[in-house]
């Protein structure tokens, strides 16, 4: 048996089995350039296979050494990456700065942190493995540019966008020649992530130009040269230690199409919300110092009204075995709607979803289930009261667990406070989400508004139940 023989037989220990089919099917027979940074959503949309169950699937390959994990911080303007890094760990909080669209951007986990599949070297060696040997066209599409941008693998269109590429071997120089035409250009260095601007206008010139451009391992800011249409002579230095791959591109109308075509990704808050991801690498998230902001995330919590009377009336025993099977139910209910528990507090949840829609679903399905549960059970023991609310919030590490801080945080607890038993309390940012308002409708719901007094809050907020 060969080694990607035995992984495998891990991975359908522990993942969905059609999942495991198509990702063996990707292992065994896909072109080279399909298994660096695999884009799980894509794949699972080409493969018609449900998205959470390939995310899964990928983790638990992942976690059995089938695949690496990457986190990567994008540009939100261009799609490259800014910043490779196999754990979240070193995703540091400062600016990142692209050279190409000649911006900063403070990063954040909902769309500039993208999580990405590739094949461990160990089961299938790619190109990718070996970026010293990539041409210009295929680092820039395996791995500069994020798994987001739907980058062809047709080359025409980048032969349109490319006038001219070098390979610089380290510590070389070589001087190339070009006609200049009346373009914005862009000397473009995917290596290092360097850039510098052409702007080429006016009347048309006889007179041979030079421009020196130096690479070294300082990040300089990203400039600008104006010129007329005609001969340039080029200088290029590599001052690193590694290969670098300048090219010239036109930024014209092809660029932009090619810089625009975007598809959905894995986001690092999706993957920090999901259930198999906390299961499987707990504590091994975030440094106990790190603070990464996510602008949007969706809190539901709840508690089990009167629950110190249920031990009380029922006995330890039998109240221990009817909370624990609620808990059961709820962990189901929160994985099955693509969000994750983050703590148990007693006999209250904690949990987070990427969206607000995905968390009033959950609260529906597990109203239902208790009532469900308390007529299996011939008593009206288990009342459940839920609470969600939606906003920003910092990504942290909290008593040797993955956690979050933040007056989002805090309101959606406080909302909870104010359910009474079955009652489902949500906030104006969760009912006003599309979605959401389509899941109330589809199920003949129709919020009721209060105005309430939120611990913490000034002057009183808009709630809604949900009956």
């Amino acid at each position: 048996m060969s080694e990607a023989d035995a992984l495998f037989a891990l991975l359908r220990q522990s993942a969905d089995a059609p999942s495991v089919a198509a990702i063996e099917h990707l292992v065994r027979d896909a072109p080279d350039r399909e298994l660096c940074r695999v884009n799980a959503l894509a794949f699972a949309a080409r493969n018609n296979l449900d998205p959470e169950h390939v995310i899964a699937a990928f983790l638990h390959a992942a976690r059995v050494g089938l695949f690496e994990l990457s986190w990567n911080v994008l540009c939100p303007g261009c799609g490259g990456v800014l910043g490779a890094n196999a754990s979240l760990k070193t995703v540091h909080t400062e600016n990142y700065n692209c050279a190409v669209c000649a911006a900063d951007y403070e990063p954040t986990l909902d769309e500039m942190v993208e999580v990405t599949f590739t094949i461990s070297p160990r089961v299938r060696r790619i190109p990718a493995h070996h970026p010293e040997l990539l041409s210009f066209f295929d680092y820039c599409t395996q791995l500069f540019f994020g798994s987001g941008l739907e980058v062809t693998a047709d080359e025409a269109l980048m032969d349109r966008i490319t006038l001219e590429t070098v390979e610089l071997p380290p510590g070389d120089k070589v001087l190339l020649s070009v006609q200049l035409p009346a373009q914005f250009l862009i000397v473009f260095e995917p290596v290092t992530h360097a850039a510098h601007f052409i702007d080429v206008k006016g009347e048309p010139t006889t007179e041979r130009r030079s421009l020196s451009v130096v690479y070294n391992d300082v990040r300089t800011p990203t400039g600008t040269t104006e010129m007329r249409p005609g001969p340039l002579r080029i200088s290029f230095e590599n001052r690193t230690g590694r290969r670098a791959l300048p090219g010239i591109w036109i930024a014209d109308h092809d660029l932009h199409d090619f810089m625009s075509k975007r598809r959905p990704f894995v986001t690092a808050k999706r993957l920090l919300t999901n259930q198999t991801f906390r299961d499987i690498y707990r504590t091994d998230t975030l440094d106990i110092d790190q603070r990464l902001k996510i602008t949007s995330l969706t809190f539901l919590f709840t508690d089990l009204k009167g629950s110190t009377e249920l031990y009380e009336r029922v006995g330890d025993l039998a109240a221990f075995d009817l909370v624990r099977g609620h808990f059961r139910l709820l962990n189901e209910i929160v994985a099955a709607e693509a969000g994750a528990v983050v703590k148990t507090i007693g006999d209250a949840v904690m949990a987070t979803f990427p969206t607000p829609d995905r968390a009033v679903a959950a609260a529906l399905r597990m109203r239902e289930a208790m009532r469900e549960l308390n007529e299996h059970n011939g008593s009206d023991d288990l009342l459940l009261k839920i609470g969600i609310h939606e906003g920003p919030c910092l990504a942290v590490t909290l008593n040797e667990r993955q956690d979050y801080f933040g007056q989002t945080v805090n309101i959606a607890s406080r909302v909870q406070g104010l359910a009474d038993s079955r009652a489902i309390f949500i906030t104006a940012p969760v009912v006003e989400h599309a979605e959401t308002a389509a899941i109330l409708a589809a199920n003949g719901r129709k919020p009721v508004a209060q105005q309430r007094s939120i611990r913490g809050i000034a002057g009183d907020m808009a709630v809604y139940e949900i009956p």
